[in-house]
Parts: structure tokens; C-alpha cells; sequence
């Protein structure tokens, strides 16, 4: 076995990017394809509205009060399961996630009610939750604050992923199987696309490594490459204590606050992208599906752009100010705009560049002056709070459209909530963040 790199022996750049790039492919891949099913089975009720609804009667409002319920059910649970994952080991704790999500996903089939459904998207909020930060904090294990960016760009790429392929694949699906054995489309739906949680969740268990010293596809000299670049790295957080450490620092507050600003942004578009595509005269659930794939894709060429030049320039604050004026002016122009598909989708995509950029790149703040249990505690203390947006949005979105019978008023109100979550970014200390 290799002796600790000391003081002296500072690995030579080009092997440690070669170690890195080693971690990143054995990583992150996996990481993505989970994120794409979490994602893909949490807004994959979007798709199943424009059936669902009617069948079940539900008002634009009950839908949007139940699509955010989600969150609800997220929010309880969140640092808890994050505490779990840290105690218990990453490997276990996400393939628990998954197979639990996998199984109430599935149960929506058997919804009939507005009750059911309420019921079922608290439930899995709850099997969800620790899910995302739970990965947030398994990066922390792998990767230091600068090459940190880029990474988690890479796995937030399953959003835009799930809306490219899970958009089209969800309408097909619902046309495909109207009436077999006789089921609605949207039943087959949320039946089919829970099976891969469920087989990813079972992969997870031989996959997944807890730490760097677990890893056996790493050479005792990679892992104290690493262990040394994390090290130096944990070197520099100014909250490394005690779970309550975190709690009591007020810039994690001011982090919940931003997170919550562009959290308001993201799942309006995921939530309701195939209403607003409809609502342009769009006729059939694979069409409304292949043109609601469209923002994804600018997303998906965003967020690894602004990812890779974050980590490159090592700034945080102005790349994420940029896409989250971005996102608002998508939406101003949205709301202007709805009377034309083409001008439309122009606009939904500068918007989903833009807020879809903005998740990865924010993580780069607090995770880089929060360490130790403080981590697993405000990584999802954060994402807890700022992810009640998902339970905001979606429900204004859903009583403004019935006050109103139209969308224009939403999306002005998404392009304030991004441009007070630019304002607020400006108020961090870039000599703590721009790391």
C-alpha cells in the first residue's frame, strides 16, 4: 500500500486530471441516468395532466396544488434522509431512495380521485426526498470546490435529459397505450416509466462506492491523490462542525433564499411545459412532447458551458447572475409572446437556458464553506427550503390561470422571483465563494 502524499509530494496537475477524468467517468454516468428516472417520475405528472385532468375532474388549481404537494413531502424529510445517507452510506441509502420512489410512482396508476392524487405526490416527496442533496453530498467526497462546478453540471444535465427524452417518450406512451387492457394513457404512463427507478435502484447496491478508500477500481496512489485535493480543499470551509453549525450561519439562510428564486423558475417549466406548448394551438401528445423537448436541449447546451467556464475562470457569482437574467427575460418575453408557437418556444428556451443553468452553478456556493456534518445537514436544509418553490409555483401558476385564463401573469411573476435571486447571489463575499 502507497504512503499519504505529504506536504512535499504535490501531485503533478496532469496526473491529478487524470484521476479526476478517472472518477468522473466511473461516477458521474450513473449518477446521471438515477437523476434522469428521479426527475422523469417527478414531473412526468405534467405529461399525464393533459388526460388526467379530465378524467379525474381536476381544476387547473387542484392540479397545481397537487403537483406541488410533491415538495411538501420533500421538505419534511429532506434533512433527515440526508443524515441517514451520511450515517448509514451513500451506496445503500440512494438505492433505498430510488426502489421507494420506483414503487409510488408506479402506484399512480391507480389513482381516481383528487384525494388519491394529493396523497400519492406527498408520499412521493417523502420517498424522494435526500435524493438530490444526497448526491450534492457525495460529490463533496470526490471532487474539491474547483473542479466541483463542472461536475455537478454534468449531473444536472439528466433535467434537460428528461425533458428532451422523457417528454416525447411520455406523450408516445400515453397515445400508444390509450385503452390497452383497459387503462387511459397516462395510467400506462406512470406504470412504465417506474420500472427503471425500481432496476437502477437494485444496480445501485453493487455499483456505488461510500467513499474513496471503498473504491477498488482506484490504485492506493489515485486515493490519496484525491483524499489530498479534498483535504486541502475542506481546509478552506468556514462551517465545519456540528449539524446545528449550520443552522446558525446566516449565509445559509441567504442560500435558501436564492435557491428558492430560481427553484420558483424550474419547475414552472417542468411542471407546465406541455400546458404552455398546448396553449399555442398545439394539437396531439407526441407533438405537444417532441416541441416541448426543444428547451431542454438550449439547457442542456447552457448549463455545461457556464459549468465548464465557472470552474475554468473559478468565479461563481456572475455566472450565475448572467443565466438568471437570462431566465427572466425568457419569460417576460414569453408571456408577450404566446399567441406563437415558433416565437414561443424561442422564448421558453432562452427562459430553461437560462433557470436550468442556474441549479448546478448555485451549488457551488454553499459547498464551498460547508463541511463535515454541517454539510449533510445545510446541503439539505437548503434544498428543503428552496425546493418549497416547487410547491409555490406550480399552484400560482394553476390559481392565477384560473383567476385569469391566461399564463401572461405567471411568467412575469417567475421573471421577478429570478431577478431577486440575481440581486441576492451579488450580496455573497466572492472571496468565500470564488473558490
Amino acid at each position: 500500500m502507497s504512503m499519504p502524499t505529504t506536504a512535499g509530494e504535490i501531485p503533478d496537475l496532469a496526473r491529478e486530471n487524470a484521476v479526476f477524468r478517472k472518477v468522473v467517468r466511473r461516477i458521474v454516468p450513473f449518477l446521471v441516468l438515477c437523476y434522469v428516472f428521479s426527475y422523469l417520475d417527478r414531473v412526468n405528472v405534467g405529461f399525464a395532466k393533459l388526460q388526467m385532468s379530465d378524467d379525474l375532474g381536476l381544476s387547473e388549481a387542484a392540479y397545481g396544488l397537487g403537483a406541488g404537494l410533491f415538495f411538501i413531502g420533500y421538505f419534511l424529510f429532506e434533512v433527515p434522509s440526508n443524515l441517514m445517507l451520511q450515517r448509514i452510506g451513500a451506496r445503500t441509502w440512494i438505492a433505498r431512495i430510488m426502489i421507494t420512489w420506483g414503487l409510488v410512482s408506479a402506484a399512480f396508476t391507480f389513482v381516481t380521485n383528487e384525494t388519491t392524487f394529493y396523497v400519492l405526490r406527498f408520499l412521493l416527496g417523502a420517498a424522494e426526498a435526500g435524493f438530490y442533496p444526497g448526491v450534492i453530498l457525495y460529490c463533496t467526497y470526490w471532487f474539491p470546490s474547483h473542479r466541483r462546478a463542472r461536475v455537478i453540471a454534468m449531473f444536472m444535465s439528466a433535467i434537460p435529459v428528461a425533458g428532451i427524452f422523457g417528454n416525447p417518450l411520455s406523450g408516445w406512451i400515453m397515445d400508444r397505450f390509450q385503452g390497452v387492457n383497459g387503462w387511459q394513457g397516462w395510467q400506462w404512463m406512470f406504470l412504465l416509466e417506474a420500472i427503471p427507478a425500481l432496476a437502477i435502484g437494485v444496480a445501485t447496491l453493487f455499483y456505488l462506492d461510500n467513499g474513496v478508500r471503498s473504491a477498488k477500481w482506484l490504485t492506493d496512489e489515485e486515493k490519496d491523490i484525491v483524499e489530498r485535493a479534498i483535504a486541502d480543499d475542506a481546509a478552506h470551509q468556514t462551517v465545519h462542525g456540528r449539524v446545528w453549525d449550520a443552522f446558525r450561519d446566516p449565509k445559509v439562510w441567504l442560500m435558501c433564499l436564492i435557491y428558492f428564486c430560481f427553484v420558483m423558475g424550474q419547475y414552472a417549466l417542468t411542471f407546465w411545459m406541455p400546458t404552455f406548448v398546448e396553449s399555442t394551438g398545439i394539437e396531439g401528445n407526441l407533438a405537444i412532447g417532441v416541441l416541448s423537448a426543444v428547451p431542454f436541449l438550449a439547457a442542456l447546451v447552457a448549463m455545461n458551458l457556464f459549468g465548464r467556464s465557472a470552474d475554468k475562470h473559478r468565479e461563481r457569482r456572475w455566472h450565475l447572475v448572467v443565466p438568471s437574467l437570462m431566465g427572466a427575460v425568457g419569460f417576460s418575453l414569453a408571456a408577450g409572446w404566446s399567441g406563437s408557437t415558433v416565437l414561443s418556444l424561442i422564448a421558453l428556451s432562452f427562459a430553461a437556458a437560462g433557470v436550468l443553468t442556474c441549479a448546478p452553478l448555485f451549488w457551488s456556493l454553499p459547498t464551498a464553506f460547508l463541511g463535515g456534518a454541517a454539510a449533510a445537514a445545510g446541503l439539505a436544509a437548503i434544498n428543503s427550503v428552496g425546493n418549497l418553490a416547487g410547491f409555490v409555483s406550480p399552484y400560482m401558476i394553476g390559481a392565477l390561470k384560473d383567476a385569469t385564463g391566461s399564463t401572461s401573469l405567471p411568467m412575469y411573476v417567475l421573471a421577478l422571483s429570478l431577478v431577486i435571486g440575481a440581486g441576492a447571489v451579488l450580496t455573497t463575499k466572492k472571496q468565500v465563494v470564488n473558490r
